[in-house]
């Protein structure tokens, strides 16, 4: 059994050493200590010593040739006070400053999950985890290095933890961690990150997939090298000598994903394998690719020249699918030497952090870019939306178009003008009033294709229109188009709560200054259940606070105390009836928005079999000893009950509470649909309570889900907007 004793990090040091010449690699041993120091005994959740996996995280940094600052952080990122590992003996952020540098303080603290704090949901948590990885990833890209790498390694060990913490962590990984690897050109790790979330998340069909191809391995084989072959001999008849030519299996999810998106068997996915072809220089890239083409018909719309127009990840490269021997697709990479190395490694290759090396301009780009992603999702507050908008920027890019200067930009298919607009700055989006795509004017919903050259037309009299969330793809956009109208809602509610509010006050000859200038408004506020001022007038103009309440709230000193002066005349009977009844039906029926006729303090209970919402005809139903139970009038429930313990109900106004309901939606399944639907509900003010879902065999998408609306007309509102998405086919209440 192996023990702390006899783990130590000399395989480490000797890697390091093979590429960090004149660097002190004594610092690795006071790394050491300390992390077998605080992690004494600790284990990983996979059963294995806590030190063998963070010894792990260090030695595969240091096999992507990193810098020293960034495998010391990989190794001490669980020693920080109340970490990741909850260790209460750890050590301090000044500590690791102290002891080496700031570089590596701050990556070991970008990359410690949150844990002191205690948020309202495990959803609530997961964001603000996600948060800070960003941000710290804005200022130092190694703390996403360190991070991704932790992540990979834990992947490796899924298999020792429950079914649920499976999926929580395996959807995490192909939703973030995946599409970030990808962000930064790490190939090699975009594509372990997904084939192991695919092994948890679908593992039938990675059973099923991965043993199909396992058997026609043999067969496989023999037709890579016939194609390899053949291709050696036709560059060499064209004076083109190649480097090497590889033919590699593509990985289990890429083929699994053709398999979904086409609704095709496997042995329809004839380009089960990808070829790639390394030659000498830029032309003969091109020159190879005329000669594939000369004896191999190419596949109409699956060249790709990235070669001349760079991914924002940096990669290059030439693509093209074309008809093969025995008329089989097969995919064709060709590309130079420092054009794969850089496919492989992404920033590693050139990494800006190693000693006396300056950033170059394609690694400042891609960071500018990273950077501008974090600052536009630090605006969404709301913990769903932030993570929806986190995986729906993450998106993996299909069209690739360009600024009228040649700047390319990155967008997922069906992409607009608009999307264009917002990628290039919320001014530009706010006011985008059309396009010209390649000197053409275009309307808005026109659909961006690759090699577009976009020139946005704008006007300063434009504003964000709803209908333009229908048209875009990208989260940045409609991120953006949500926070404008919210901001326009509220502008509108707070003018029309304030012209409200000054009417019913001058019917008191009072003005709402001099209610402020009284102090009156502080009563106002708390009897209304208002934060501030503004808050209130928002909520009246919006209907949240109805004229009725308003008044009385507003209703000045001297008029309450008469009123109160007309109840003591009442005989100590009937006074003592009423302060009782009023004090039941504000404590009560209050709570739920329900009047009762003719009786007063009993206990009011909404029906969950039908969730009646304000807005809806009730009927009450009187229970054995838990008071009155509504249900709507129509309930199937409340019909096959004893009709002489029905009562005559009604919604006493529009309370401050949220009410439960169901609703099922049918929707395509598309990439993206549980993000676009989510936010949808988030931007009408709904709140999710719970979502189920399935895929049927017509690759529909069947959601029920159960959401706190305000009343009928919000329900009715929020069921509108979703039949607006593209994808959905039916909402219906439940």
């Amino acid at each position: 059994m192996v023990n702390e004793t006899t783990i130590n990090p000399h395989g480490l040091k000797i890697i390091a050493a093979s590429y960090l010449q004149g660097v002190d690699l004594s610092r690795i041993d006071e790394a050491w200590e300390i992390v077998t120091r605080v992690h004494k005994g600790s284990r990983h959740f996979s059963g294995e010593l806590y030190v063998i996996h963070l010894l792990e995280v260090a030695s595969t940094l240091a096999s992507m040739h990193l810098d020293l600052d960034t495998i010391l952080a990989g190794m001490l990122h669980g020693v920080l006070k109340e970490g990741a590992s909850g260790k209460e003996d750890g050590v301090s952020v000044d500590y690791l400053v102290e002891k080496f540098g700031k570089d590596v303080a701050s990556i070991v603290e970008g990359s410690t999950r949150i844990t002191r704090v205690q948020y309202n949901s495990k959803l609530a948590s997961q964001a603000e985890n996600l948060r800070k990885m960003l941000l710290a990833m804005a200022s130092d890209i190694r703390v996403l290095l360190v991070k991704l790498i932790d992540r990979l390694l834990d992947m490796f060990l899924l298999d020792m933890v429950d079914r649920e913490q499976q999926l929580d962590i395996a959807r995490e990984t192909m939703d973030v961690y995946a599409p970030l690897a990808s962000r930064l050109g790490i190939d090699w790790l975009k594509r372990e990150l997904e084939d192991h979330s695919f092994k948890f998340l679908y593992p039938e069909e990675h059973y099923e997939l991965s043993h199909k191809l396992e058997s026609s391995l043999d067969e496989r084989q023999k037709y890579v090298d016939e194609v390899i072959n053949i291709l050696y001999e036709k560059l060499a008849q064209s004076g083109i000598k190649p480097l090497r030519i590889i033919g590699r299996p593509k990985h289990l999810y890429s083929i699994y994903k053709k398999l979904i998106a086409q609704n095709i068997p496997l042995e329809r996915v004839y380009d089960k394998v990808a070829f790639r072809i390394v030659v000498g220089t830029v032309n003969e890239c091109y020159e190879s690719l005329g000669t594939i083409h000369a004896d191999w018909s190419p596949v109409p719309g699956r060249i790709k020249d990235f070669i001349s127009v760079p991914k924002a990840n940096n990669y290059q490269s030439m693509h093209t699918t074309v008809v093969g021997p025995r008329d089989h697709f097969i995919e064709i990479q060709i590309r130079t030497e420092e054009m794969d190395r850089v496919a492989q490694e992404g920033v590693a290759a050139h990494w800006a952090y190693k000693e006396g090396q300056k950033i170059n301009k394609n690694d400042a780009k891609l960071f500018r870019e990273l950077k501008k992603l974090v600052a536009s999702l630090q605006e969404v507050e709301d913990p769903r939306e932030f993570l929806d908008s986190v995986i729906g920027e993450l998106y993996d890019p299909e069209v690739y178009a360009l600024t009228p200067t040649g700047e390319v930009k990155e967008f997922p298919l069906g992409s607009c003008p608009i999307d264009f607009a917002y990628s290039i700055h919320t001014e530009v989006g706010d006011r985008c009033v059309g396009a010209k795509i390649n000197g053409r004017q275009v309307p808005l919903k026109y659909q961006l294709q690759t090699g577009d050259i976009v020139e946005i037309i704008t006007s300063p009299t434009q504003i964000p229109r709803r209908g333009w969330l229908d048209l875009v793809k990208t989260s940045r956009a409609r991120t953006r188009i949500r926070a404008w109208l919210r901001r326009e809602e509220k502008e509108k509610a707070l003018k029309l709560g304030r012209e409200i509010c000054e009417r019913e006050i001058r019917k008191y000859d009072t003005s709402l200054k001099k209610i402020i200038k009284s102090g009156h408004i502080r009563l106002i506020l708390k009897q209304l259940r208002c934060n501030s001022l503004d808050d209130l007038l928002a909520k009246v103009g919006s209907g949240a606070i109805t004229v009725q309440n308003l008044i009385k709230g507003l209703q000045p000193a001297e008029l309450r105390r008469e009123q109160e002066s007309q109840t003591s005349d009442l005989p100590p009977e009937e006074l003592a009836h009423l302060m009782v009844s009023q004090q039941a039906s504000e404590s009560e029926q209050g709570k739920s928005g329900i009047k009762i006729d003719g009786i007063d303090g009993m206990l009011v209970k909404i029906s969950q079999c039908c969730q009646p919402l304000p807005g809806d005809p009730i009927v009450g139903f009187i229970t054995m000893g838990r008071g009155v139970s509504i249900h709507k009038a129509d309930c199937i429930n409340l019909l096959s009950s004893d009709p002489k313990r029905w009562i005559d109900v009604s919604w006493s106004g529009i309370i401050e509470k949220n009410y439960k309901v169901g609703i099922h939606i049918s929707a395509e399944n598309q990439r993206g649909i549980f993000a676009e639907i989510s936010g949808a509900i988030s931007s009408d003010n709904a709140n999710i309570v719970d979502i189920s879902a399935h895929t049927t065999a017509t690759d529909r998408a069947e959601m029920t889900i159960s959401l706190e609306v305000g009343h009928l007309e919000h329900l009715h509102t929020l069921m509108q907007h979703l039949r607006q998405l593209p994808a959905v086919i039916a909402v219906r209440r439940l």
